[in-house]
């Protein structure tokens, strides 16, 4: 009885202003491998359908004119970086024997928009909470970990503003981190990066299509291959608030709700964690993490400065 209550006071807890994704992460790892995890079979249907629901209540606050007009000025940087990145990423994987769904999450959220990114393609893979979760904790901890590095690397190699803007755009794993780097360097590099990870974030739709159609089945799924219907529904979502100006408002209500119940799910992603499960990922994930990070970081600011990306 009171490990069901703790358990809900924390779910509960993770849907306040005080609880971030990382932190409701963590949290419910921790409550798993001390606790072990009440009405495990509930909480994975719920995961599931939050997560889902999560990712189109955010198109609620996408207009969808300015993602396709900002999409097409950065469609050349956003594509040869994606592509690079799932080359690289995946051959990186095979040397350092990842498992294939978990480095497919990896390399998404390190080409695209980091956890958002993972959220989406998650589901299409069949991804176990585990991967979700290891791939979530690498993302959250590079995160952080750019805030500091980018804006005194940015510095210390005299980047003009654009310059810095453009690299920690094509770089950085989520929006926000993004944001915060570049807010840091100057409001032209705030401007620049806010467009072109606008771009590339546009690239969670097909790429979560191209994955749900193409990647192979992860082993042991059973029935057909799951389609992200919900990507449809996030660009409905978006279409409506395009078109019917009037309901931005509610708009970005529903987003607001959506972002807290993403937070939520996280911490039923952590909390479907066992030590067995983490135990058999192991650490190479994590290695692959940074290494994927490290190249693209080093390449985007390489090619920037030679003049390749602009």
């Amino acid at each position: 009885m009171l490990r069901s209550a703790l358990f809900v006071t924390l779910a509960l807890f993770s849907l306040t202003p005080w609880a971030s994704a990382p932190l409701a992460l963590v949290a419910g790892i921790t409550f798993a491998l001390l606790f072990g995890t009440p009405f495990a079979a509930k909480v994975k249907v719920a995961q599931t359908w939050l997560l889902q629901a999560s990712v189109v209540g955010l198109g609620a606050a996408t207009n969808l004119a300015v993602v396709l007009r900002v999409g097409a000025t950065g469609v050349r940087q956003t594509a040869v970086t994606l592509v690079a990145v799932f080359a690289v990423g995946m051959l990186l994987a095979r040397w350092l024997r990842v498992p294939r769904t978990t480095a497919l999450l990896i390399a998404s959220g390190t080409a695209i928009c980091g956890g958002s990114a993972i959220a989406a393609v998650g589901p299409v893979l069949s991804a176990k909470p585990q991967e979700m979760s290891v791939s979530l904790a690498v993302v959250f901890l590079l995160n952080a970990l750019a805030l500091m590095v980018f804006p005194a690397v940015g510095h210390g190699l005299a980047l003009d503003q654009h310059s810095f803007g453009l690299w920690s755009a094509l770089a950085i794993h989520d929006t926000s981190s993004v944001v915060g780097a570049s807010m840091q360097f100057g409001p032209e590099a705030l401007a620049t990066a806010t467009t072109v990870k606008l771009a590339r974030a546009l690239w969670i739709i097909p790429v979560t299509l191209a994955l749900s159609r193409f990647a192979p089945r992860q082993e042991g799924a059973r029935g057909p291959a799951k389609r992200p219907w919900f990507i449809a529904g996030f660009v409905a979502m978006a279409a409506i608030v395009t078109v019917f100006p009037s309901l931005a408002p509610i708009g970005r209500s529903i987003a607001a709700m959506s972002r807290s119940a993403l937070v939520l799910t996280l911490f039923l992603i952590g909390a479907g964690v066992s030590r067995d499960a983490l135990r058999s990922v192991g650490a190479r994930p994590f290695v692959l993490g940074v290494a994927l990070w490290t190249i693209v970081s080093a390449a985007t600011l390489a090619a920037i400065r030679a003049g390749l990306l602009r």
